[in-house]
């Protein structure tokens, strides 16, 4: 096993491969899931090494948490895996709302910490910003929780670079989720100067890009779901997007790695970014991000998929 690493400036030491458990009880986002199969998958990794999982209430509106913290509680490893999740969304009247107010946020982490069955959570994030609350006032109550112990680390999640320097105006923001792939790179220029500076650790969402990353499709490829809106699986934007694909396979072929090994591999080279938290619906995907780890890029590697990737 690859050696840990310690997420920012928090107390967390953790696998740097983790898992995005989106698809675990996330029946709104993925139906027909299996929830047996979901939990025998996070046992599984839990075994293999994986000791980071990242969930949060809208996957299944808190199914995902209950599952997760089910795995957990079964495999009696509460105190070797560090649990992340997030919250901000109320249904109101069948509606579903954001609310950074504090009152709702410490409401909110005493709800995961039940679904969870656990009496702390290692890292909290608000995950998405709403339009009226001081965002110091918000990230101010996520601090009150952890100097109370029901929250080890603080996180924001898609909040633009303006609220996330006024949600860390007293230094309390340790880690911040947000866009970040090969194909999507404008949080190098975006946030990363400011969190790097600021020991804030990003850890980056659609790693793969919906797949295009992972190295699974061809020209041929069509799509009749929600991909089937997104630019850089369309047309010619698509097309050129599967030959830098093609170069990066060289590379991996190389190494005798997957695709997905070295995408994964480069994203954790970059310098804010710890972890990674690859999404997984079967525990063959899991064992097959852990391969990752075995994956060394030479500065040579990391210049020229940089350059792949720049136009």
């Amino acid at each position: 096993m690859a050696n840990k690493v310690q997420i920012g400036k928090t107390d967390l030491v953790v696998n740097p491969i983790g898992l995005g458990a989106n698809a675990i009880g996330g029946h709104n986002l993925y139906p027909g899931l299996d929830e047996q199969s979901n939990t025998a998958l996070v046992k599984n990794a839990i075994k293999e090494g994986l000791d980071f999982i990242d969930t949060a209430f809208s996957y299944g509106m808190g199914r995902s948490e209950e599952l997760v913290g089910e795995a957990i509680k079964e495999t009696g490893t509460r105190h070797e895996v560090v649990i992340a999740t997030k919250g901000a969304q109320k249904i109101v009247g069948g509606d579903k709302q954001i609310d950074n107010s504090p009152d709702f946020l410490k409401q909110t982490v005493d709800a995961s910490l039940k679904r969870l069955q656990t009496d702390y959570i290692d890292l909290f994030y608000i995950h998405y910003p709403d339009e009226t609350t001081p965002k110091y006032e918000a990230v101010g109550a996520l601090k009150d929780l952890k100097d109370a112990g029901k929250i080890r680390a603080v996180g924001v999640s898609n909040f633009s670079l303006d609220q996330l320097k006024e949600a860390n105006q007293d230094g309390y923001v340790d880690v911040i989720q947000g866009h970040y792939n090969l194909i999507n790179r404008t949080a190098e220029k975006e946030y990363f100067p400011y969190v790097t500076e600021h020991t804030i650790s990003f850890v980056p969402y659609f790693p793969f890009a919906s797949g295009l990353l992972a190295g699974k499709y061809t020209k041929d490829t069509r799509f009749n779901d929600f991909r089937s809106n997104m630019p850089h699986l369309q047309g010619e934007q698509f097309e050129q997007n599967l030959s830098k694909v093609a170069k990066l396979r060289e590379i991996a072929s190389a190494k005798h790695a997957d695709v997905s090994h070295v995408v994964l591999a480069w994203y954790l080279a970059q310098r804010p970014i710890d972890v990674v938290i690859p999404g997984a619906k079967k525990s063959e995907q899991v064992l097959d991000n852990l391969k990752t780890l075995e994956v060394q890029l030479s500065k040579e590697d990391i210049e020229e998929i940089s350059q792949i990737f720049s136009a």
